[in-house]
């Protein structure tokens, strides 16, 4: 079977492919300018510091789609309309934070998918803490480095 593209809705790649994706249950926000996106995973876990994030939208994207384990914490925002600036001019597809991001409004004028559990103001720490291209499990559901991931209103699908 041939890549479904962005536009592929879930729904119908779901019908299509089954038991070869795993399905997302948390119920992410969109709040990217681009609901729709695709590509390669790239991870980074953190808590309450968004200086690995920082660093590594600051690099060429090539179309991926960095996945942040956050841990579930809404208590300081891990991305924000600058760093979500760059990842655009840095060719990421989308981001996809199991925390909060702030700038609501600007990041919805962005063309970049960006889904994450809620907002807050507050920013993060900068000290660069956490890990990069790990294995991360969110809500039941394996994140790997170089996996495909879809993204719609509908939901997150995940290849095996």
């Amino acid at each position: 079977m041939t890549e479904p593209d962005a536009l592929t809705a879930t729904a119908d790649l779901y019908d299509a492919r089954g038991d070869e994706l795993q399905s997302v249950c948390l119920q992410f926000q969109d709040l990217g300018g681009r609901q729709s996106f695709s590509g390669p995973v790239r991870t980074v876990r953190c808590r309450e510091d968004n200086g690995l994030v920082k660093a590594v939208l600051n690099s060429a994207g090539h179309g991926a789609v960095l996945v942040v384990d956050g841990g579930g914490l809404l208590t300081t925002a891990l991305m924000g309309d600058m760093i979500a600036a760059a990842a655009v001019e840095n060719g990421w597809a989308g981001v996809v934070i199991h925390g909060a991001v702030r700038d609501r409004t600007a990041l919805a004028g962005l063309p970049l998918g960006v889904k994450a559990l809620g907002s807050n103001p507050r920013k993060s720490a900068k000290a660069g803490a956490g890990e990069v291209d790990v294995v991360l499990q969110i809500d039941g559901v394996v994140f790997r480095p170089g996996a495909m991931l879809y993204a719609d209103p509908d939901g997150i699908l995940v290849e095996y």
